[in-house]
């Protein structure tokens, strides 16, 4: 139910219910804390599985025109890591979007000072939103995945 992208990681397909143009994608890497709140969003349902790889081309060519690209990274990145995220980042489709999940991600967290940490994600890939919190609720996620579905429609009526 996902797709390998290199050696390291499991991508796995995720929709938000009441929101068909955003399409997550999750790298199975269990980082952190931040990991443990995605799985919580899963198991209440707040994201839902894709049933199948090739789930998008069940919602129709003018939806899938609108569909969004969102890798969610959750966790501490390291250094040792941050290959798999760009080429994770590089296999996604155009228009897509990085939500970075947590204080780790976003700035190292509390191992901000490590040799093998990364500053936070946004030195790898642009990141269009920022989830605050150690560790962020679930609801956070949705509330953050809800306005980058905002975002992206808006822009596609400007354009």
């Amino acid at each position: 139910m996902g797709t390998i992208l290199g050696t390291m990681a499991l991508i796995r397909r995720y929709r938000v219910p009441g929101m068909p143009h955003l399409r997550a994608h999750v790298a199975d890497l269990g980082l952190a804390c931040c990991a443990v709140e995605f799985v919580a969003a899963v198991s209440r349902g707040l994201l839902v599985p894709e049933p199948t790889e090739d789930a998008s081309a069940a919602v129709g060519p003018e939806a899938d025109q609108q569909t969004v690209d969102v890798l969610i990274v959750s966790g501490t990145l390291t250094h040792a890591l941050e290959p798999a995220l760009l080429r994770v980042w590089e296999g996604l489709t155009q228009p897509r979007a990085a939500l970075a999940f947590g204080a780790c991600t976003i700035s190292g967290g509390p191992y901000w000072d490590s040799y093998a940490v990364a500053p936070g994600i946004d030195h790898a890939i642009p990141v269009t939103r920022y989830v605050p919190g150690c560790p962020p609720r679930p609801e956070a996620l949705i509330e953050a995945l809800a306005g980058l579905a905002e975002s992206s429609v808006t822009a596609g009526k400007a354009s």
